[in-house]
């Protein structure tokens, strides 16, 4: 047994093989208006096979133990609308996480939008009061405090409102038949003002 002066290293542990660093996916958002084109510019990437794709996780919002949130917050924001954006909030955060063996994750919409947008669309539309604005708020501001949101890149899809419109009546998603163009116009603002003027909200990373 070796001893230096009193000092047993009797009880030593090895010192455990450090593990090799994980290498983190170059990761990209995809941003824009509903009805921009997002989807259409993932599809094209879905083929890389250096690029693992991850659509907005819209078939969880369709169906939540039998109920279609999405469907639920267009047709009644004021009641659902709380509700319908902690789930999307969850969700996308799940999407933050995914991991990945590819070198680059492209991901539809993040957890910024959703609340620099969406959520903020809701509040100064008036269909969300001021409480549900503050926990959405507290919310958000926890997961970015305790989970890993990184991403490096913004591709943000710019499209003309009605334009939005027209596409979104193509795709004849059944949910979104009743989204008036005024609405389209304030995510619109919202995607600006956020995106190339960052006059009130910070972008996380560089945009394209």
């Amino acid at each position: 047994m070796l001893s230096v002066k009193g000092l047993s290293l009797e009880n030593v542990q090895p010192t455990q093989k450090r593990q090799p660093r994980v290498k983190k996916p170059y990761t990209v958002a995809v941003e824009g208006n509903i009805g921009s084109g997002k989807s259409t510019c993932l599809e094209y990437f879905r083929k890389q096979k250096e690029v693992e794709v991850i659509p907005e996780p819209v078939f969880k919002w369709k169906d939540v133990k039998g109920y279609n949130t999405l469907e639920m917050m267009y047709k009644d924001a004021s009641r659902w609308s709380l509700a319908f954006q902690s789930y999307v909030q969850l969700t996308m955060a799940d999407v933050h996480r995914k991991d990945t063996q590819r070198p680059v994750k492209m991901i539809e919409r993040s957890l910024y939008s959703a609340r620099y947008c969406f959520v903020e669309n809701l509040y100064q539309g008036g269909l969300m009061p001021e409480v549900d604005y503050a926990i959405l708020s507290e919310w958000y501001n926890w997961i970015q405090d305790n989970e890993d949101m990184h991403i490096d890149l913004i591709v943000y899809l710019q499209a003309l409102p009605v334009t939005c419109q027209e596409r979104i009546k193509m795709r004849n998603r059944h949910e979104e038949q009743s989204v008036p163009l005024d609405y389209l116009e304030s995510l619109n603002d919202l995607h600006e003002n956020w995106l190339i003027k960052q006059t009130k909200f910070k972008t996380p990373c560089p945009v394209l």
